[in-house]
């Protein structure tokens, strides 16, 4: 009796430090959001070589995303086909997110992106009511928000960094571990 109490004791701290560790590094403990996440780093291990993913149709845009006080999100390395797709897909991200390293660029995150609009039309000029967000890991894309530069739609997008931890939460906007040169 006393062996039995001994390992059930040890198996529910075990699952308690598992979870504390999985909450920690997610914000959640859901397991099918845990399964997602998981599926996600698979399928994007790949890009860790930064020439795969610009053979996959990811192309870099030229500016590393920082905004003073809040982080950065790095470069942007767009997918133009995915983007243009209806609708978002768990398996195929739209933006590879990368930050500068001292060898070039590591990859950090993803980014899923969903146009609702025509490139540079404002979210005001939009239909109403605006389509509703996204949801990817249970979450609520951000926005609508509008383009960010020229010929860009207003759009709902959504951080995940699984590459690279965000002190702020790993479906935040920004991540503050993150610096732009």
């Amino acid at each position: 009796m006393k062996k039995l109490l001994i390992t059930t004791t040890i198996v529910f701290v075990v699952l308690a430090v598992l979870a504390g560790v999985a909450y920690a590094a997610t914000g959640t403990t859901d397991p099918q959001v845990l399964r997602d996440l998981a599926r996600v780093r698979q399928l994007t291990a790949k890009y860790h070589d930064v020439n795969v993913a610009i053979a996959d149709g990811y192309a870099p845009a030229p500016v590393c995303d920082a905004l003073p006080g809040a982080g950065a999100m790095g470069y942007h390395y767009v997918n133009m086909d995915l983007m243009m797709e209806r609708g978002v897909r768990l398996e195929a991200p739209e933006i590879l997110l990368y930050a500068p390293s001292g060898t070039g660029v590591r990859l950090i995150g993803v980014e899923y992106f969903e146009g609702i609009g025509a490139p540079d039309m404002a979210v005001d000029q939009l239909p109403q009511p605006v389509a509703p967000a996204p949801v990817l890991f249970k979450v609520p894309f951000d926005g609508p928000m509008n383009g960010h530069i020229p010929g860009m739609p207003p759009h709902y997008d959504l951080h995940v960094w699984i590459w690279q931890p965000n002190p702020d939460g790993i479906f935040a906007m920004w991540n503050p571990s993150v610096t732009c040169p």
